[in-house]
């Protein structure tokens, strides 16, 4: 991971009169300390671990390309989140008009199953996860995986508070419907 990134052209130095561009350098590291967050919302949208990380560069890219649109004293976090998300439906769209060869291709499949009993558990929380409808999964992970606050999410999926609350709920209820109750308390 690089030091410091910078939106400078070359051409420009940094003399006591470009103080503008020591704020978007400042933005610009800023903006890579929300790494780890990025990665596990573009697992939860993506799915596949490469797709998730391609998701995440092209959203850095777009972060720190567009740093001076950035409105500093707001939750940069949640703005790199809205860009991931409309990034990531723009993929969605564009995927619909080109679809690729057969995309469930043996090859990509595992060939024999997992043996040890958490890692079982894990992979069927989420299996279950992925099978929720894409507006509960968002939320769920975006609220209870990742932490964001309820306004938050709001704000990053553009939608009411009692919404995404509502959400969290009916998707917890699918979770544990899907699962079984039983099976559900073991990952806590």
């Amino acid at each position: 991971m690089p030091e410091r990134c910078t939106t400078q052209s070359p051409e420009n130095d940094q003399t006591e009169g470009s103080k503008g561009l020591y704020k978007e350098e400042e933005d610009c590291d800023e903006v890579l300390k929300h790494i780890p967050a990025l990665r596990a919302y573009s697992r939860s949208l993506a799915g596949q671990r490469d797709d998730a990380d391609d998701l995440v560069q092209t959203t850095l890219m777009k972060a720190i390309a567009s740093i001076s649109r950035y409105e500093p004293g707001t939750n940069m976090r949640a703005w790199m989140f809205t860009i991931m998300r409309n990034t990531f439906l723009t993929d969605i769209r564009k995927q619909a008009r080109e679809r690729p060869a057969s995309v469930d291709c043996a090859s990509t499949m595992p060939v024999s199953a997992p043996v040890h009993d958490q890692h079982i558990a894990g992979e069927r929380l989420r299996e279950a996860i992925e099978r929720l409808p894409q507006h509960y999964r968002e939320i769920l992970l975006l609220v209870v995986v990742i932490g964001e606050s309820y306004e938050d999410a709001a704000r990053i999926c553009d939608c009411a508070i009692g919404t995404v609350k509502s959400r969290v709920n009916r998707a917890r209820a699918l979770l544990i419907k899907d699962l079984g109750s039983d099976d559900f308390l073991d990952f806590y």
